[in-house]
């Protein structure tokens, strides 16, 4: 790639072709001929040898999304439809490794793939998440949007991106394919498929709940941007992200995938995450967000998650529905190019007792009507056939006609469009809204630039992809994280040669297992004012980083959801001994708002020299925040409640600094620094 092509990766998308252009762009063609008008050079995609309508780049992305449209099939508008996970050779993310050969940039051909059924538990007529082996997606069932859950290296992704783009290139009327993922870029303890990829090849941030804390909105966008282009480099154009919903509920298995309960903030941060990886508007250097869950997921009852039937039910003993859309407001207004409602029905409220993705008051009253969203609607994966919560007793056909009518433009969690197929062809009147689900499916990838060019370079996105610039910008992201909430003796920063032991306590959800955790051993670029000690007697002082680990949310059984400590893979009696030998520094990471009075108490404060809170950062981190090297400036995206009980009592809908006086141990925005600045 020349020095040119790179600094277009690099540059932040301004401009989206909405409007005709006569700027000759890079043209990427593996099979599809070249015609050349005048100066001027297009791909024959149709193979016609005729320049149409919607090859022509100089033409409206509305034009060409008409023309392409006409030329469907209405078997290749259905499977345009649809959004399907696949994989790569020797990805195993569904199931038991077969074998113990790398993830290399094949295509797997297995002709379905079914992972059980985690959610429901029960039989359903069509397999959870299935996945049709690539050719065939693309060659029988049409299939032209992908989910890529594998983590690899970025050389493997861009060349499987590739051989996708090639072989859609080949097909008659040569549409091009668009690659979606979850979140890549993250320190989390709680990835999972669906999710969040977690940690990979790309560069390291906080979790989103990290971010957050950070409280600063230019490193925020910044740290979309640099995504952005290591997910281009890499042929990555949709992410599935972010999450806009609040954090309301603290038992919530997914609170660490927002940027927390205050309706406001989340805004102002959905604003430069969706800015960031899409630019002003879409372009052909963008990523294309989904905005999920629409109206908002963080209100199930008792903290239940709606990918079961025993969370399907979203309340608001608070009346506050409306905060919810203050983020999604949020989005729109920043351009998102797609919107994914949740899985909940809404109970209490004056719309219709039915999931959000058949919810046609929600969907298109709500959403497309008064709020006035114009982009792709992207149903979450499976309401069709895995969690039709309040339309069980209807058919396939029926839930999909349904939907349509709500206003959905594309299904996730299936690659056989075989019933929607049925649905369309039972219901005539449907093809008005297939074919305005298509022009808008169309209109995303034209304005992308996929037409021209859906080929990355294999060379520049393995030098683009965890560089150490963006590196360096993930670290103070990292730092600037974490947040002091207690230091009452001002024992923080640790002073010169303190001897420090050092352990990272984490433990899986379910286990049994006590004693220690991970002891941390010195490094050379440790921070110079530090030495550590391999036991708490050789110390002057203990830093206990402590990580609970709660009931992952695929692992749910419908009983109730605790935030204490014990109930979440923390052995207390080890710890309280522990902190009783030497004065202690407390570190928590904060993937849900934990209840840690079992530990830190009226009887135990006195232990305690200082405490932090964590959302997803690295030991490096808080060594130089321990020990001043990086003066902290972090708040709290969340209350933490003072008890169990608390967070039993309060209201779903409602964010924790509004629950009274007596709720928090640790109030939303509470955060404190060494010095000001």
């Amino acid at each position: 790639m020349g020095l040119t092509l790179l600094a277009f990766l690099a540059a932040p998308p301004t401009h989206g072709q909405t409007k005709a252009t006569t700027q000759q762009p890079v043209l990427g063609s593996r099979s599809a001929k070249i015609i050349q008008v005048g100066s001027l050079k297009f791909k024959d995609l149709n193979k016609n040898g005729k320049l149409d309508p919607y090859e022509d780049w100089r033409l409206p992305a509305e034009a060409r999304s008409k023309d392409l449209l006409a030329r469907m099939s209405v078997e290749e508008k259905v499977g345009f439809m649809l959004i399907s996970t696949t994989r790569l050779q020797n990805d195993w993310a569904f199931e038991a490794p077969k074998n113990k050969e790398p993830i290399t940039s094949s295509f797997n051909e297995e002709d379905l793939v079914a992972t059980t059924n985690m959610f429901t538990r029960k039989p359903l007529p069509v397999p959870l998440m299935n996945a049709a082996g690539t050719t065939k997606a693309v060659t029988q069932y049409h299939l032209r949007h992908f989910i890529l859950r594998a983590s690899t290296s970025a050389r493997t992704m861009a060349e499987w991106v590739n051989k996708l783009q090639a072989l859609c290139e080949q097909q008659p009327l040569g549409i091009p394919a668009i690659v979606a993922s979850n979140p890549r870029n993250h320190v989390t303890a709680t990835a999972a498929i669906g999710t969040s990829v977690g940690q990979t090849a790309f560069s390291t941030w906080p979790g989103e709940l990290g971010l957050s804390a950070m409280r600063d909105l230019k490193l925020t966008r910044e740290f979309a941007d640099i995504a952005r282009q290591e997910w281009t480099a890499t042929g990555l154009r949709k992410g599935y992200m972010y999450m806009a919903d609040l954090a309301t509920e603290p038992r919530w298995q997914r609170v660490d995938g927002t940027f927390g309960e205050n309706a406001e903030w989340a805004a102002q941060m959905i604003t430069q995450v969706v800015l960031g990886f899409q630019g002003v508007k879409l372009g052909p250097t963008s990523v294309a967000m989904t905005t999920k869950h629409f109206p908002g997921g963080g209100a199930g009852k008792d903290g239940q998650d709606p990918h079961f039937d025993w969370g399907k039910t979203e309340v608001f003993p608070g009346n506050l529905l409306a905060n919810n859309l203050i983020p999604f407001k949020a989005a729109i207004k920043a351009g998102t190019s797609a919107i994914m409602p949740y899985y909940s029905m809404p109970i209490g409220t004056k719309y219709e007792e039915v999931a959000y993705a058949y919810n046609k008051g929600v969907i298109h009253d709500l959403l497309r009507t008064e709020l006035g969203f114009k982009g792709i609607i992207n149903s979450d994966t499976g309401p069709i056939e895995m969690m039709p919560w309040g339309a069980e007793s209807w058919s396939i056909t029926q839930r999909y006609h349904r939907a349509l009518q709500a206003g959905v433009n594309i299904f996730a969690g299936t690659a056989d469009p075989t019933e929607l197929l049925k649905t369309v062809q039972a219901n005539p009147s449907d093809m008005a809204l297939v074919d305005d689900s298509i022009r808008r499916l169309l209109l995303e990838k034209f304005t992308l630039g996929l037409f021209e060019n859906p080929y990355v370079d294999e060379d520049a996105a393995e030098k683009i992809v965890n560089n150490p610039q963006f590196v360096a910008r993930a670290n103070v992201a990292l730092r600037k994280s974490v947040v002091l909430l207690r230091n009452d003796t001002k024992a923080l920063p640790l002073k010169a040669k303190t001897k420090v032991y050092f352990e990272s306590y984490q433990k899986k959800y379910g286990t049994p297992d006590a004693g220690p955790g991970e002891v941390y051993a010195a490094k050379e670029n440790q921070p110079s004012n530090l030495e550590f000690v391999k036991t708490p007697e050789e110390a002057d002082v203990i830093l206990l980083w402590l990580k609970p680990s709660g009931k992952p949310l695929f692992a749910s059984d419908g009983s109730p959801l605790y935030l204490s400590l014990s109930k979440n893979a923390v052995d207390i009696n080890y710890i309280n001994a522990l902190t009783a030998k030497k004065p202690t520094i407390l570190a928590v990471n904060y993937t849900s708002p934990w209840v840690i009075n079992e530990i830190y108490n009226t009887d135990t404060k006195s232990r305690f020299q200082g405490v932090l809170a964590t959302f997803g950062t690295t030991p490096d981190a808080v060594l130089d925040v321990v020990s001043g090297k990086f003066n902290p400036s972090g708040k709290m995206p969340f209350t933490t409640p003072v008890s169990e009980e608390a967070a039993k009592n309060q209201k779903e809908d409602v964010p924790g600094y509004q629950e009274g006086a007596a709720y928090p141990l640790f109030k939303y925005d509470e955060g404190l620094s060494y010095s000001v600045k």
